[in-house]
């Protein structure tokens, strides 16, 4: 039991809203399909946002649906997978690296709250840095321990990052999609850092 989010399955009109937009999902075997769902049911139903779609990616794009970065990472990263594969003969853990990509944000409802201002850094980001809060709760699941440890390094601001194949793809389309985002906007790309980076 954690102070910061409690442990949820939903009910089933929440389960098939969080499984319809993780278009992927059904890749995945029984019990880990459940165990997304139930990490993303838990975090949603435990944070103030009042549905899916208001769960927001960042704080810089706060209008595009964390839900829909998730899948867009997703997609990337098996696009990279299958390339690597392709091409260097260097087969990556499939089901290893789509359950992480699904679950590498599960933490930012609990993370990114609306406010008057808009959506603002909930208390807890002080507390348990992104990655490791998701982490938390995955383990709590029952997530396998490598699952775990690529969601709570997977973060550019993690102090280290896991060697594992898979978190290197990861971290590569989540900057892809991440750079979109912040195209889309009109914000500089992590790609074209500004001044000070």
């Amino acid at each position: 039991m954690s102070g910061y989010y409690r442990i949820e399955e939903g009910t089933p009109d929440q389960r098939q809203s969080v499984a319809a937009r993780l278009p992927r999902l059904g890749e995945l075997g029984a019990g880990l399909e459940r165990q997304v769902v139930t990490a993303w049911v838990t975090s949603w139903r435990s944070s103030p946002h009042p549905d899916l779609d208001a769960m927001p990616y960042s704080l810089v794009a706060p209008g595009y649906p964390l839900l829909r970065h998730v899948s867009d990472v997703t997609e990337v990263a098996l696009a990279l997978a299958d390339q690597a594969a392709r091409t260097w003969q260097t087969p990556l853990d499939r089901e290893l690296l789509l359950t992480c990509c699904l679950l590498h944000d599960v933490d930012k409802p609990l993370l990114y709250v609306p406010s008057e201002q808009g959506v603002v850094l909930s208390d807890d980001t002080g507390e348990v840095p992104h990655g490791v809060l998701g982490a938390f709760l995955l383990r709590e699941l029952g997530v396998d321990d490598t699952v775990a440890a690529i969601v709570a390094t997977h973060a550019a601001a993690s102090p280290f990052h896991s060697r594992r194949r898979e978190a290197w793809v990861l971290h590569y389309a989540d900057f892809f999609a991440t750079d979109h985002v912040l195209m889309s906007v009109g914000r500089q790309p992590y790609y074209q850092p500004g001044p000070g980076h």
